[in-house]
């Protein structure tokens, strides 16, 4: 399962990245008094959570198929996503937003701002050292997509996740340093509030993007047009197929989906050649599609005639 390993290895990267800048935003609160600054601290502590989240949620998926569950664990990797989701949008978003506006009714008299200047100058590195590293593998699975529509249709939540917090993250940073910056020369006091409850708004955009894209892998998404596309076109390449339907899929985790298909062979074939090009079809499929680890083809019977 190399694609689990370099999926974990992004999640590791995020999550040390996280940690060491949770830590030196704090410090750095603690000396300022920054609200943005305080509200960044939170986003890389979240971050870090929800990074171990993942990592949870990939170890409880990998567990075998049982009599209770038959198609196996691959779905707990979505429903992990689900609670990060909703804990960026309630922790993460909330808190930055509450923050802030705390903030802005009770502002605090600006300070030195080196402390700020020098722990987002290395988290911004930090961030941008895990970002590589959860684009690059993204990279492997973007095919000819643009990113956005990639995104949406990766099937795996321990890098579109991890992608999208490093992105926000980054974002979150420049946003900071932005408030910090003009709160600074402007001698404004709620700027740098106005840059918490703005960091609070990116991060609840953020989950709610995520969470739309977990709850339809979590429902059950099918293959991407694409892929359907070219399971018609090896049906159709065997000698014994005549026509087939629309093919069924469904996603059960990021390297695991299902696939029915319901086939019409030919009339005068037997029963014996039936089955061996039901092994064929079977065989041709998981060599190009391997993440169809269960494939079930039902022959289907000629339309009764009027």
């Amino acid at each position: 399962m190399a694609g689990s390993s370099s999926s974990k290895l992004v999640v590791y990267g995020a999550i040390g990245a996280n940690v060491a800048i949770a830590i030196s935003k704090f410090v750095a609160a603690f000396f300022t008094g920054s609200a943005a600054m305080m509200s960044e601290g939170i986003h890389s502590l979240v971050d870090s959570g929800n990074g171990l989240l993942i990592l949870f949620g990939m170890k409880r998926s990998e567990r075998p198929a049982d009599a209770q569950h038959p198609f196996g664990y691959s779905k707990e990797i979505y429903f992990w996503t689900v609670i990060v989701a909703v804990l960026i949008f309630a922790v993460g978003g909330g808190m930055s937003l509450y923050k802030g506006y705390q903030y802005l009714q009770h502002p605090v008299p600006l300070t030195d701002p080196t402390w700020n200047y020098w722990v987002l100058g290395l988290a911004m590195l930090f961030e941008g050292i895990a970002c590589s590293l959860a684009y690059r593998e993204f990279r492997k699975t973007q095919g000819n997509y643009g990113f956005w529509q990639a995104l949406r249709l990766s099937k795996d939540p321990a890098v579109f996740a991890i992608l999208l917090e490093d992105l926000a993250a980054l974002v979150g940073l420049l946003i900071a340093v932005a408030g910090i910056f003009f709160g600074h020369l402007l001698n404004n006091l709620y700027l740098d509030g106005a840059a918490s409850m703005a960091i609070g708004a990116l991060l609840v955009g953020m989950a709610v993007f995520m969470l739309r894209e977990a709850k339809g892998l979590l429902i059950g998404e099918g293959a991407d047009a694409a892929v359907l596309q070219d399971l018609a076109t090896l049906a159709h390449q065997d000698p014994a197929v005549l026509s087939m339907r629309d093919p069924l899929t469904m996603y059960l985790g990021p390297q695991d989906a299902v696939l029915a298909l319901d086939i019409e062979f030919h009339d005068h074939l037997s029963a014996v050649e039936v089955e061996q090009a039901i092994h064929r079809l079977q065989n041709s499929i998981q060599a190009k599609h391997p993440l169809f680890r269960r494939i079930f083809i039902e022959a289907a019977a000629p339309p009764t005639p009027l």
